[in-house]
């Protein structure tokens, strides 16, 4: 089933602000909040759209990449752009939009909500080959995270008693406004470190090496940002793990040359070649393959091979392998060959005779780029 669109879901359109973003989300999250809908499955599914559609939305990278390739651009990654939302993530991380609708820490109509840390983001660059971005790849990578270490235990926050914020309640000519912080002592945990062995850190974290396999789609580009959900480090008590941010760091062929979705490719071919024709082996993304170089073949000839590209990000097919012929003229030449040559100067064949209609060099550049 096709995910629907960030934009549909918050009721814009693609030349919104920020700030009109924002106030979309807002309005979509105070509508649909679990805390007024209690027990309303249908109501809380759109709460999380909203808050899906937002993250990506509100990031200025993020949303730059989506409007190029949809959600493919984040296919493969989990995380908010792959459909993994929880409530958990949501909270934590866009807490402040409520602006204090809910009593400051999501109250008011459910009871308070304890915040709930998140663990820290990691980041690595994998680099790929021309090959791997065409057909897809699953690597598998070493990650020094932070995790709980062993015999580490937690207890409930003996100052804001587990709930993570602190509440004051102050008389104003308006009425009593009601105001939440986040707890001094813990952090906004609800925990505070009760027991931890020898060598953890003051939250009863270690770092520990682990190998995380990352499955990346056909088509990436070069820059592109995928997440793993939850392969970040661990937040102490009862936070969630923070995410693995995956750099994409595409290699450069030794042939081939990326230009979006298509390949471009330069065939050298002898004078002999040129005029008598023959076949030529090139260099695809998958595999070697031979081309037919027609007689008479004209130097800035380009050979479409359609296909042979890279797969759209998006999934609306591939993209072609252009071969660009370029007749390659000897700088020396042998007593023979000069003789030859001279007493061919004046010959009829070989004076330039551009056919009718036939295009020039910068109008088939200017074909390539239409």
């Amino acid at each position: 089933m096709a995910k629907q669109d960030y934009y549909d879901i918050l009721g814009i359109d693609r030349t919104s602000s920020a700030s009109d973003i924002k106030k979309a989300y807002r309005k979509m999250a105070l509508k649909y909040h679990p805390d007024k809908n209690p027990d309303d499955k249908e109501a809380e599914e759109k709460f999380k759209k909203a808050a899906e559609a937002y993250e990506v939305l509100s990031g200025t990278d993020k949303r730059a990449r989506y409007d190029q390739f949809g959600h493919a651009a984040f296919d493969g990654a989990g995380g908010f752009g792959g459909g993994g939302m929880n409530m958990d993530d949501i909270f934590s991380q866009f807490g402040d939009i409520f602006g204090g609708a809910f009593g400051g820490g999501f109250s008011g109509f459910g009871g308070t909500r304890q915040r709930v840390v998140k663990g820290s983001n990691l980041r690595i660059k994998v680099n790929l080959t021309l090959e791997e971005v065409a057909h897809g790849v699953e690597k598998k990578v070493k990650v020094k995270r932070k995790v709980k270490a062993p015999g580490t235990t937690y207890r409930t926050c003996s100052t804001c008693n587990g709930s993570g914020q602190m509440t004051r309640i102050t008389n104003t000519i308006l009425g009593r406004m009601q105001t939440a912080t986040t707890c001094s002592s813990c952090g906004g945990a609800g925990q505070t470190i009760d027991k931890k062995p020898a060598g953890a850190d003051a939250h009863g974290m270690i770092y520990k090496e682990e190998t995380v396999s990352i499955k990346i789609p056909p088509g990436v580009v070069d820059g592109m940002q995928l997440k793993v959900t939850g392969k970040g480090n661990e937040a102490p008590g009862n936070g969630i793990n923070g995410d693995l941010l995956v750099v994409i760091s595409e290699k450069q062929h030794q042939t081939l040359q990326r230009e979006g979705d298509n390949l471009h490719y330069d065939l050298y071919v002898s004078l002999p070649d040129a005029i008598l024709g023959a076949s030529k082996e090139i260099d695809t993304v998958s595999g070697k393959v031979r081309i037919k170089v027609e007689p008479g073949v004209q130097s800035g000839k380009i050979l479409r091979l359609r296909g042979k590209g890279i797969p759209s990000i998006n999934g609306y097919g591939k993209g072609d392998l252009l071969v660009h012929v370029n007749v390659w003229t000897p700088r020396t030449l042998n007593k023979d060959q000069k003789a030859f040559f001279e007493s061919m100067r004046n010959d009829d064949h070989f004076q330039p005779k551009p056919a009718r209609g036939e295009k020039s060099f910068f109008e088939k550049v200017k074909d390539m780029f239409s």
